[in-house]
């Protein structure tokens, strides 16, 4: 259990980039992906901004090299996937036990809004081919099955924490020698569903997101995929790493099904124990990709419990959902991609729309794109629905 796991490789589609050199450069430009609703069809399209992915499903079913048919959510996955194992550099995948752990809160969901919309209207109607993925586990299998993986698949589904317990969980399969390297991460589309329930929560802006501003008043969704190449340590000369998963920590908090505790016990609680794990102090992490949504309890739940742990010496920090959106079960991957790119080039990335301090903290996230930064020690957060909360923690060596 002592083994080293190694990030080898990372791939990311979001709203900022269909692949993870367009998502840095929207970073690096200042430019989030927050429009206009343009593929989903909402009754909301214009009154909430969505960061989607900018392709129709056409013309993701090209790129991912998959029927027409097949749900958004898995065409996603298998985009970030891919890119994520060709930037391995590890070649034939049937040369080594392989693991995929992916995670979703929506499986197939947003062909089966399509297949209801018909089905209620017409009972005998509706194309069945579009419930066939509905559930979460079957857009893994669907990956998996694509990507030639048969060692060990597994989804998991702990709302917004999902993709970073999907890393937890790839790194103890390797830990124990059941596979030797492991896809890990999550993928989410947009759908109705999502976008109602958030809204009945009234959690939604109706303006771009300003995490960690004194005048933010909500999230807004996105959607995308975010993989990262786990690899043992016995394959480490195959590889040029970009970081190792040093640390991880999951807690509950047990507070409340849709928001954290207002004293932050469960994100608290997550980055000591990642912490720990990694065998560092606090004072040793050099960058924190926040979780950071922008809703008011979000953002002073997360805020107390770092300044709890981190004072009075705050690390750099910054939300990159104020670019991307909140892509829910793929958010952990997607930015677990964003922290191990940070170790290996250097990256701290901005806040975007950050302008008022918050009153109840002490810090404020940092709102330029730089690199080249001496960053040794990078942890990221995913805080879950019914207090699910998840820290990752990647180091240079």
């Amino acid at each position: 259990m002592s083994e080293k796991v190694w990030i080898a490789g990372g791939g990311v589609i979001s709203g900022i980039g269909l692949d993870l050199r367009a998502n840095i450069a929207a970073f690096r430009d200042m430019q989030p992906g927050m429009t206009a609703m343009q593929y989903l069809h909402s009754a909301h399209r214009n009154t909430f901004p969505v960061a989607e992915v900018k392709a129709d499903n056409d013309t993701l079913a090209d790129m991912a090299r998959m029927p027409e048919n097949t749900s958004r959510t898995a065409l996603l996955s298998i985009i970030a996937a891919r890119e994520a194992w060709k930037s391995s550099g590890l070649a034939d995948i049937s040369q080594y036990r392989v693991g995929f752990v992916s995670a979703n809160t929506v499986g197939g969901m947003d062909k089966t809004e399509d297949f209801f919309q018909t089905f209620l209207t017409n009972p005998s109607g509706g194309r069945l081919q579009q419930v066939v993925l509905h559930e979460c586990g079957a857009v893994t299998e669907l990956v998996a099955d694509a990507m030639g993986i048969r060692d060990h698949i597994s989804t998991i589904s702990t709302a917004c924490s999902s993709a970073a317990n999907a890393l937890m969980y790839g790194s103890r399969l390797i830990r124990n020698n059941i596979v030797d390297v492991v896809i890990a991460g999550g993928t989410d589309a947009l759908t109705r569903f999502t976008l109602n329930g958030f809204n009945t929560l009234m959690i939604l802006d109706q303006q771009p997101c300003r995490p960690f501003d004194d005048t933010r008043t909500g999230l807004n969704l996105g959607e995308g995929a975010g993989y990262v190449v786990l690899v043992s340590d016995r394959l480490i000369a195959q590889i040029q790493p970009w970081a190792r998963l040093s640390g991880f920590a999951n807690a509950n908090d047990a507070y409340h099904q849709t928001a954290s505790s207002p004293d932050g016990t469960g994100n608290y609680l997550a980055m000591k124990g990642a912490l720990h794990m990694a065998g560092l102090q606090p004072a040793e992490i050099d960058y924190i990709n926040l979780h950071g949504t922008g809703t008011a309890n979000n953002d002073v739940s997360e805020g107390i419990a770092i300044e709890r742990l981190f004072a009075p010496h705050f690390p750099a920090m910054s939300s990159t959902k104020s670019f991307t959106g909140h892509t829910l079960g793929a958010s952990g991957g997607i930015e677990a991609v964003y922290a191990a790119l940070s170790l290996k080039e250097g990256i701290i990335y901005p806040n975007a729309r950050f302008e008022h301090q918050m009153k109840e903290l002490p810090f404020a996230p940092v709102t330029t794109f730089s690199t080249g930064n001496d960053l040794h020690h990078v942890m990221s957060n995913s805080f879950g629905f019914g207090g699910n909360c998840s820290s990752l923690v990647f180091s240079k060596e």
